[in-house]
């Protein structure tokens, strides 16, 4: 390049940058920023008028697509870059990965906002209030199927939905997630949607908007106005044993392993005192195979006698296949009752068929049959989850018999300090608002935790940090309308809210003609 070709490229480069693609890259950087564990929501109020606008100006659906690609591109490229850090932990194998996952898992879920985008530009111009409003609904509605979609194609992939956004710690959270009890995630997404979308209408839409946002307040206080739900007669106790990844499947590393998990088992069993209780060890903390070694579940009966223990550990089907499982033992017998993970994590559990060669070690996991309720005598019924299964909303629970409380075991220690547990904790709370359950995360290195059936954290043990938890199970609500209908629902809200939209649009173009 030339001196002069180089001096007028950088000349016109802020002209470059000021256009509308680069507009919504940068507003979707704003919109990651209101994601767990940031929770700056203030700045969706500028990011999704700003996103509309830039939409209804593009001047051809192919320009909205590309405008819509490059704001998902932007919230996901932050969003998403936890992704990195278990192929850094491994990066002398797929040190090939470093520089591609992030990116390259941006702009495959960049697309699910090209829809959205396109449906808005149907809609431009702004003629007047109700085209405006139109357009607000008809993004809210096409983004939640867009989300509905992400839940299901490509094996998926449902995280980082904006409902999430409202999961924030302490009581403010609780009364924002209640609207989940009745739509999910999907329902707090539409809402957040509108909500911030509205002043694109002006003065008019600012008042609107903090009407809205009112109503929602209030339908949170009055559903949260009778407190935290009273407790059962059950001390549930979670260990986190904190065991690094790296170099932990050694055998001294799994013989260390296993020691740990005794010795904070015996703990455990200390702290809960007596009384009904039941010990829960995070995903594959077991080392040993709970469901065909008698002599690891007698080593564990020596110190729980009777006293259930909910495990993970990989089992080992009839015809050979491997499990990631949730194993039940209450002494030295057999296992009471497992259950086995069947939403698979890709590339980490499995490699995809669409790939063309192995990335897992091994033979890679099999799927369970999906979601079960484990009955183990002398606890309520329980609802397993194990890691990435958490974020699927309205899949989780087996609704032909409803579990007394959910149970969610992982290992997050591949994902260190980034913002990847923060998200996936956030995902999982609103698992209790929506199903009005209980809920006991247990993780490895963080973050633990009892949650109560409206979003409350009860007790909570933080990232990278070992240690016990230990609390009384809260009593369930009845089962919500979310729990009824589940994803029925989401299907619903996002149809009317299309439907309203185009009503709107009508009226909008009534006037018009009229004047013609």
């Amino acid at each position: 390049m030339s001196t002069l070709t180089q001096r007028r490229w950088t000349a016109t480069l802020p002209a470059r940058l000021n256009t509308d693609p680069w507009r919504a890259f940068g507003l979707g950087l704003l919109a990651a920023l209101a994601l767990p564990p940031f929770y700056l929501l203030p700045l969706l109020w500028l990011v999704v008028p700003g996103l509309l606008r830039s939409l209804a100006r593009a001047g051809s659906w192919r320009r909205a697509i590309w405008i819509g690609w490059c704001f998902g591109f932007g919230f996901n490229l932050l969003g998403l870059f936890w992704v990195t850090e278990p192929i850094l932990i491994m990066a002398q194998q797929f040190w090939w990965a470093v520089p591609i996952a992030a990116p390259g898992l941006a702009a495959a879920t960049a697309c699910y906002f090209m829809l959205p985008a396109v449906a808005v530009y149907w809609i431009r111009p702004f003629r007047n209030h109700a085209a405006a409003a139109a357009m607000v609904l008809m993004f809210a509605g096409v983004m939640v199927m867009a989300n509905l979609a992400q839940q299901f194609l490509f094996t998926g992939f449902p995280w980082n939905f904006w409902g999430a956004d409202w999961a924030i710690p302490g009581e403010i959270g609780v009364i924002m997630m209640q609207p989940a009890a009745w739509g999910g995630i999907f329902l707090l997404t539409l809402l957040t949607i509108i909500a911030a979308g509205l002043p694109l209408l002006g003065r008019r839409g600012w008042i609107a908007s903090a009407i809205l946002m009112l109503c929602w307040v209030t339908f949170g206080l009055v559903r949260t106005a009778a407190g935290p739900a009273p407790d059962r007669d059950l001390t549930v106790a979670m260990i986190q044993p904190r065991f690094a990844v790296p170099g932990s499947f050694t055998r001294p590393a799994l013989e260390a392993r296993w020691q740990r998990d005794l010795h904070m088992t015996q703990q455990a069993m200390q702290q809960a005192g007596p009384g009904p209780k039941v010990i829960v060890w995070p995903e594959t903390a077991s080392p040993a195979l709970l469901q065909s070694d008698a002599s690891a579940r007698a080593a564990i009966a020596a110190i729980t006698g009777t006293t259930p223990v909910l495990a993970g550990s990989f089992r080992y089907g009839r015809t050979g296949k491997v499990y990631n499982s949730l194993i039940a033992v209450d002494g030295p017998g057999p296992a009471v009752a497992w259950y086995d993970k069947w939403k698979l994590v890709p590339f980490g559990e499995y490699t995809p068929a669409i790939i063309p060669f192995k990335i897992t070690p091994g033979g890679g996991f099999v799927p369970g049959p999906g979601p079960r309720t484990l009955h183990v005598p002398g606890i309520p019924a329980v609802g397993p989850l194990i890691c990435y299964e958490s974020i699927f909303s309205g899949e989780i629970v087996d609704k032909a018999d409803r579990p007394g409380w959910l149970l969610n075991i992982s290992d997050n220690a591949w994902f260190g300090d980034s913002t990847g547990p923060h998200q996936n904790f956030a995902t999982t709370r609103l698992r209790a608002v929506e199903e009005g359950l209980p809920l006991v995360v247990d993780t490895n290195s963080g973050i633990s935790a009892m949650i109560g059936p409206h979003g409350r954290i009860l007790a909570r043990l933080g990232l990278d940090r070992r240690g016990l938890l230990v609390h009384k199970l809260p009593v369930a609500l009845p089962a919500t309308p979310y729990a009824r209908f589940g994803l029925t629902i989401a299907g619903i809200i996002a149809f009317y809210s299309v439907a309203l939209a185009v009503v709107m649009l009508i009226f909008s173009i009534t006037p018009t003609l009229n004047k013609t």
